[in-house]
């Protein structure tokens, strides 16, 4: 599996009709992008829309960030993987992550309890699932959506790697040192295509919102050096030039190229635009020079 050093992450296409969304997978895949980073919240279900993605494109990758495993029982996810990644070799990734109390409990209706060992066992009873079907011809893999310590080190033992989210890079160089040098680390960056300090923090502040109010992403941001007064109100300026990068096209990837000399292998872009339900085509465009091309500066 080729995932390259940057690919795309984004809850867009989620917003467009399916064929417009298949029609920009295609247009990533053009523009030189290895990776496309599809989620599952509320939107669509993570493996039809990895299914009508991959149909869409030839040779790009498309990888959940993150499946949820309340979604579905282990032996449903274990054969959804296995049908993806034998229809289309080497380019199905699978995140999988315990998502979030208030996305599980408030909207499933699932029981949210000691996320660790739920994540562990479920993995174990992924791989011992039958399945009575053509299958890929080599185990596909698998990363761990993971923030802390103990998911990190699960994602060493039972996964190819992590996926974290909404993290610095100093939080990169802390998972690469529990993960060793040899598994997948591919941290997602949010991005502001915007060089007005107001508008660009404007926009970062609108999507750090949902995430200030889930315990996981707080207590995190808290080991990374963030106060209860950076997250309070909207977030301060300092959280959210932290969380996001903004600025032009160079200045994104500066902030990408220091995930990777903190030790990612593949950063995920998440291009925020002003309007949250726009296609954010034109700074994929613009950034795909930069980010794909020549060195960083």
């Amino acid at each position: 599996m080729t995932l390259g050093g940057v690919g795309i992450w984004t809850f867009a296409l989620d917003q467009q009709p399916s064929r417009a969304a298949r029609a920009a997978a295609a247009e990533l895949e053009d523009l030189g992008y290895t990776a496309l980073w599809i989620p599952e919240a509320l939107g669509r279900e993570a493996f039809t829309n990895a299914a009508l993605l991959l149909g869409a494109t030839k040779r790009i990758v498309v990888a959940t960030g993150i499946a949820n495993v309340w979604a579905r029982d282990p032996m449903a996810t274990a054969g959804a993987q296995r049908t993806l990644a034998e229809a289309y070799p080497n380019r199905f990734l699978l995140g999988v992550g315990v998502s979030h109390a208030p996305m599980v409990e408030g909207i499933r209706g699932h029981r949210y309890a000691k996320p660790v060992t739920y994540m562990r066992e479920y993995l174990a009873k992924m791989d011992a699932a039958p399945f009575m079907a053509a299958g890929p011809a080599s185990p596909p893999e698998r990363v761990i959506g993971a923030l802390h310590p103990k998911m990190l080190r699960l994602a060493r033992e039972a996964a190819s790697g992590a996926h974290p989210y909404l993290v610095t890079p100093e939080h990169t160089a802390r998972a690469r040192d529990l993960l060793g040098p040899d598994r997948l680390l591919a941290p997602e960056q949010a991005a502001v295509l915007e060089t007005d300090p107001a508008a660009a923090r404007a926009v970062g502040r609108a999507h750090l919102a949902i995430y200030l109010g889930l315990p996981n992403y707080r207590r995190n941001l808290l080991t990374l050096g963030f106060t209860e007064a950076d997250l309070d109100d909207g977030g301060s300026d300092r959280l959210v030039d932290g969380i996001v990068a903004w600025g032009d096209a160079a200045a994104i990837a500066r902030r990408v190229r220091a995930h990777q000399e903190a030790g990612a292998n593949h950063v995920c872009v998440q291009v925020l635009d002003p309007d949250p339900r726009a296609l954010p085509m034109r700074q994929w465009r613009a950034l795909a020079p930069v980010l794909l091309g020549a060195r960083p500066t």
